[in-house]
């Protein structure tokens, strides 16, 4: 599905980790290459340690985090999280970037990526998925086609998060559904799944000035 990552990468084409234990991982990898990244999958430490940024797809956020115990990756995502790493998470990869999830299981874990309260489901079960027009903050051109899928809303965002895009209208208008804190951005809906690579591209784009900047730092 991928090569495996290439140390000698150009920062211009970072390598971007999609995690690969459950969910939508083809499409992330798909538009990723689109996007100009190098993609490649991980399921490993020493393939978490490889990559410059990290992508959490859409799934099952309760089989996810437990997977990524048995796997022996909550602890090491955790600690690139908080040495800056940057990340992307769409559905369950928002709720496994917060903070504080409401409505989940008692033993599911997250990432304290972003501080934020998300409720899990919050939008209803699967027939109750739907797609709207979004306005994303950042975006030129038209707004977003956005695909909501058992998806989460935000119902916090912490001062230093911003807001990028909410629910424009109907019965959850106003619910915020994409935020930015740092170099970790989540969407409650599934960019990889509409042609529309706009937020991948930003991402993409958000990476590669990381490790354009670090590339550019003298070593001491």
């Amino acid at each position: 599905m991928a090569a495996a990552p290439d140390a000698g990468a150009a920062p211009d084409q970072p390598t971007i980790g999609v995690l690969a234990l459950q969910g939508d991982v083809r499409e992330h990898i798909a538009v990723l290459a689109e996007c100009g990244a190098h993609p490649v999958l991980v399921r490993r430490p020493d393939e978490l340690a490889a990559v410059d940024a990290l992508v959490l797809p859409g799934g099952e956020s309760t089989a996810i985090s437990k997977l990524l115990e048995i796997f022996e990756l909550l602890e090491p995502v955790r600690a690139r999280l908080r040495a800056g790493m940057p990340a992307f998470g769409s559905c369950a990869g928002m709720i496994l970037l917060a903070s504080e999830v409401l409505d989940t299981r008692a033993d599911a874990k997250h990432l304290d990526g972003i501080d934020m309260t998300v409720r899990r489901n919050a939008f209803g079960r699967q027939v109750d998925s739907f797609e709207t027009d979004i306005e994303f903050a950042g975006l030129p051109g038209d707004p977003v086609r956005a695909v909501f899928i058992r998806a989460p809303w935000v119902e916090r965002a912490g001062d230093g998060v911003e807001v990028l895009a909410r629910v424009p209208s109907g019965p959850a208008a106003g619910r915020i559904v994409a935020v930015r804190q740092g170099r970790v951005v989540a969407t409650a809906f599934h960019p990889e799944v509409t042609g529309d690579h706009r937020v991948h591209r930003m991402f993409v784009d958000l990476v590669r000035g990381v490790a354009l900047s670090s590339d550019t730092v003298p070593s001491t």
